[in-house]
């Protein structure tokens, strides 16, 4: 059975001017009808299926596009600040590097040694106390004592 709803619209002007109010506008009349859809049965659309399968394996080919591009990008920008800190890094130590040179070079300094050997009591060497050594040629010493000297020998073995 169908339920009828009237209602009406005031004239304008009629309801703000506080008058009473009376039947003055077009009747609307609206029917409600029940629909029942209980026994509908949905049918697939293959088409419409397959059109969905391409749709969401296009967006997710197109999601992974980005996905790597943006990876790419960020990894780009990661590698150009540590570039940036190894440049950094490296010119402290080659900074480093150069005041170690400087500083071996001064302690190395043969003035600078024998001032140190001589303010720990050291005395210079006499002529003959020095003995250079050569491997090609052994040589005796003045004193005529050899420290040590290359011999050349075979070992056999009896069995």
């Amino acid at each position: 059975m169908a339920a009828a709803a009237i209602t009406t619209r005031p004239a304008t002007g009629q309801a703000q001017r506080g008058r009473r109010f009376c039947f003055a506008g077009t009747p609307e009349v609206y029917f409600q009808k029940e629909i029942d859809n209980s026994r509908l049965v949905k049918v697939d659309d293959p088409r419409r299926a397959r059109e969905n399968r391409v749709l969401v394996v296009t967006l997710l080919i197109a999601f992974s596009l980005v996905m790597v591009y943006a990876y790419q990008h960020l990894k780009a920008i990661d590698y150009g600040y540590q570039i940036e800190q190894l440049r950094s890094e490296h010119a402290s130590l080659e900074k480093v590097n150069s005041e170690l040179r400087l500083q071996e070079s001064q302690l190395s300094s043969p003035q600078r040694i024998h001032e140190q050997a001589l303010s720990l009591g050291m005395v210079d060497a006499e002529p003959g106390q020095i003995v250079m050594l050569d491997a090609s040629a052994p040589r005796m010493p003045q004193g005529g004592a050899m420290v040590a000297a290359v011999q050349h020998y075979s070992v056999i073995s009896h069995q």
